[in-house]
């Protein structure tokens, strides 16, 4: 089974949106450390 950031982003939404749920203080960082990534991914693919 092969793991590409399709793979990955919903389950990074998942995880995104428990932890949010369970510390909303986090929304900020989540946010910005996904776009980041999203950004990352998107520039070096």
């Amino acid at each position: 089974m092969t793991v590409d950031i399709v793979t990955l982003q919903p389950l990074i939404a998942l995880v995104a949106g428990v932890l949010i749920l369970v510390i909303p203080r986090l929304l900020s960082f989540i946010v910005a450390i996904y776009l980041i990534i999203i950004g990352l991914t998107g520039l070096l693919a």
